[in-house]
């Protein structure tokens, strides 16, 4: 890849701009921390000593349930980042400003990828934090086993979703359709496999990547080679989208 592919200050501001221009993506953004946040505090405020201390519960994944939910706000605001380009002919008009098309997507990648990790990083930290301190003498703090770990690998993985949802996008031309398939399957996923994953199941990226807030072992792969898994999957979508973008017509 030559200089010329690579994202310049010009570039990234014109991405940045985009993306605090537009309110419905910007929202999204912001609902990766409500969401997660919210729905943490409501499981941590509702949680009694039999609940929290019961035979094979996993206390830290418990600090970090919310981020089930966060995650879809983390599609959606990926899926709205990019989506956004195949509008009204707004890909044309950004390619006519940025004939490079891969820096264009470069630079696009990288400001979404950087609003999603301040916003991932952050919504791990009060997460945490604050669903914690609702649970009182029970609570975990930052230096209980695994806590740090799990802080900082929730804001990578809501982050590597973003990317992943982003990249999808660009493949499929569209968030409908994005949108429409990833969170139900998601959902629907999760919800089957549930927390015991196994076999070809704990390598999908939202079952991989999550194994990151757990305490206790699951499965064969550990936290830091299940995120891993999960920036693979964010990878594969991203290169694909990379593709899409520099062969199709706009």
């Amino acid at each position: 890849m030559n200089a010329h592919a690579l994202p310049n200050v010009p570039v990234l501001h014109s991405e940045w701009i985009k993306i605090r221009s537009l309110r419905g993506t910007l929202w999204a953004l912001v609902s990766i921390l409500g969401a997660t946040v919210g729905i943490q505090a409501l499981a941590s405020a509702t949680i009694g000593p039999s609940e929290a201390d019961g035979a094979g519960s996993d206390p830290l994944r418990l600090a970090f349930y919310g981020v089930s939910f966060g995650q879809i706000a983390a599609i959606t605001f990926g899926v709205k980042a990019f989506a956004s380009e195949f509008h009204h002919g707004a890909l044309r008009v950004s390619l006519g400003a940025v004939p490079n098309r891969t820096r264009f997507y470069l630079s696009k990648v990288v400001v979404i990828g950087g609003f999603a990790l301040v916003a991932g990083q952050l919504t791990g930290f009060v997460t945490f934090v604050a669903g914690q301190a609702l649970m009182g003498d029970r609570g975990l703090g930052l230096d209980s086993p695994g806590a740090l770990r799990a802080v900082i690998g929730s804001g990578v993985y809501l982050t590597l979703m973003v990317l992943f949802a982003a990249g999808l996008t660009a493949v499929l031309r569209g968030g409908t359709a994005v949108l429409s398939l990833l969170i139900p399957f998601i959902l629907l996923v999760s919800f089957v496999i549930g927390d015991h994953a196994s076999g070809l199941g704990q390598y999908l990226p939202d079952r991989a990547g999550q194994l990151v807030l757990s305490g206790r072992p699951q499965g064969d792969l550990g936290p830091w080679a299940g995120l891993g898994v999960t920036a693979l999957w964010a990878v594969a979508a991203l290169v694909g989208g990379w593709i899409a973008v520099r062969r199709r017509d706009a």
